[in-house]
Order: structure tokens, then sequence, then C-alpha cells
């Protein structure tokens, strides 16, 4: 345990902010240190808190407020977990890198809480070798992919292809296509949204579109109209945390499935499905060694193209 005055450049911040300032974690680890009661209040007396009180996640803390971090032990991750994974299947190989079907359900890589399957593990399970460049549990990442959404993801087998798709995705020279299922018909039927995306100010969980979040732009074109939903193809100039499911629900067309951002549960289940309707179609990217344009598709799974399947009877 130990004891913290809140400085001036994180004053008025939400203590979940704070507590990422100070601890120099992600804000979502720090809500959960919150969640958990490893914040307390060590001396607070404009607002008669009491030394152990438990601080909140909303509360914005003023400066010279002094608070108790227990930070829980260190996860290791230095270790992979290496097993095999369900439908990981490999699109693209060669001594270079390695692009795979990502299923739904599996992280790109090991975090802290992730229990699950990863990307990393399912390759190292199938023989594949990756580039131990990079953070030794984020090894040969270069861009990821929601747990919740499936398709193309690429990871580098040597140093130099890690240095150099990096920096590509940094640039954001790659072509990243997605296809959409979403709810109602956008108006007008392509375009382009460009809005800013920050951390919704009251769910730890969640993006939205917000004044001062950080630049976002998703250029979409109309597909297919069904009667409820319409699927949408979808390129992204940039790449923020949810960006696709932040713009389209802010549109009010959020992606079937995706009740974290307001969809109808109900239509969800008459198409099956129990997660957003969001596929990572094709990726495009440049050889990090030959130069050589890549162009790399992944079809639907299983269950988003049963989904399209039970429209179209």
């Amino acid at each position: 345990m130990t004891e913290h005055t809140v400085p001036a450049e994180l004053a008025g911040k939400r203590a979940d902010a704070v507590v990422a300032g100070i601890s120099g974690i992600s804000r979502s680890e720090a809500a959960g240190w919150l969640s958990e009661g490893r914040v307390t209040w060590a001396q607070y007396r404009t607002q008669g808190r009491e030394a152990g009180a438990p601080v909140k996640k909303s509360e914005r803390l003023p400066e010279g407020a002094q608070i108790a971090i227990d930070e829980p032990d260190p996860v290791d991750l230095s270790h992979i977990e290496v097993e095999p994974v369900q439908d990981l299947t490999l699109l693209y190989e060669d001594a270079d890198l390695v692009a795979v079907h990502k299923p739904v359900g599996v992280a790109a890589h090991p975090s802290p809480g992730w229990r699950g399957s990863t990307v990393i593990g399912g390759l190292l399970a199938q023989g594949v070798q990756i580039t131990t460049s990079g953070a030794q549990e984020r090894r040969g990442i270069v861009h990821r992919l929601d747990v919740g959404t499936s398709g193309v993801m690429v990871v580098a087998k040597t140093e130099r292809a890690y240095s150099v798709l990096k920096e590509a995705f940094r640039n954001r020279t790659p072509t990243k296509i997605y296809h959409a299922l979403v709810q109602g018909l956008p108006d007008p039927h392509e375009g382009t949204i460009d809005a800013p995306i920050g951390r919704h100010p009251g769910h730890d969980w969640r993006f939205a579109v917000m004044d001062g979040g950080r630049e976002a732009r998703t250029h979409y074109r109309l597909i297919e109209a069904y009667v409820r939903v319409s699927l949408m193809d979808i390129r992204l100039e940039t790449g923020r945390t949810h960006q696709i499911r932040v713009h389209f629900a802010a549109l009010g067309h959020p992606c079937a499935g995706d009740l974290t951002y307001g969809a109808d549960p109900h239509l969800a289940a008459e198409l099956g499905l129990t997660r957003q309707w969001l596929h990572a179609v094709e990726l495009g990217i440049d050889h990090p060694v030959s130069g050589e344009r890549l162009t790399i598709r992944s079809e639907y799974p299983q269950d988003l193209a049963q989904s399209l399947r039970l429209l179209e009877e």
C-alpha cells in the first residue's frame, strides 16, 4: 500500500484517470483496481471522507487529495500459453510474415485479466516461428482485432518485418476493409463518418463520439439492404478502439448483435448473433521485404454467414 498526492496535472480528473496517470497503467486496468477496492482515501477532509474509505472510479479528485493504492502483484506475461486455437487458420505465410483468420473470442496476445486463447499461442502451437521483437507477450503483433471481431490479422515472423510493418500501420498505409451488418439503412448510402472518439465518461469499457476525442474517420458504402438491416463495406482511415461500432452507433445504426452499443437484443436473437456482426474481410499491405502489394481476404465465419442466410430466406 503506497500513498500518493494528486498532482496539479491530474486535478479534476476521474479517479480511474488519476490512478492510471500515477501508476503508469491503462485506464481500464485502473478502473479494475478501483472496483476491487484497491484505492482508498488516505486523507480527505473537504468532503468528510474517512481514511480507508474506497474511492469511487467516477469521482473527480482535486489537487492535493491523498489516496492510497494497493497495487496487485504483477501478472507474469513472459510465458505465453501455447495451445491450439480452433478455427485459427493460416491465410498466407512466407519467411517474413503470417496472416491468419482470427476467430471470434480470441485475443491477439496475452494481457492482464485475459485468460482465453490468443493468436500468438495458437500460432506457436502450429509450429509457426514468430519474431521476439516487441514486448515478450506481444511479440510479432503489429496490429490487433478486438476479441469480439473476426477476420484477417497479420503477424511478423522476423525482426525486419516487425519494424517495417509497425511503421506501416503507424503511417496508415495498409488498407483495412471490414464488412458490417448494421441496423436500419444509413442515409446517405455511401459516405464518410468523421467524428472524434474518446473513452465514454460513464462506462469503463465503452467509447463514444465526443469533443476532445482522437480523430477518427470511417468510409462506408452500402452492399445490400435487407428489411431491417444493411450490409456495409467499410474502409478504416484511422484505427481507434471500437471505431466502426462507435461511429455507426452514433448514427443510430449500431452493428447487429452489438448490445454494448445499443443493438436490438430481439433482432440479435432472431439472427442467432451472440456478438457484433463485424468482420475484417480484407487487408492490403506492402510486403515488408519485397515491397509487393499483398491483398489477403478472410471469408465470413459460420455465425455471420448463417445470419445472412436467415435474412435471405
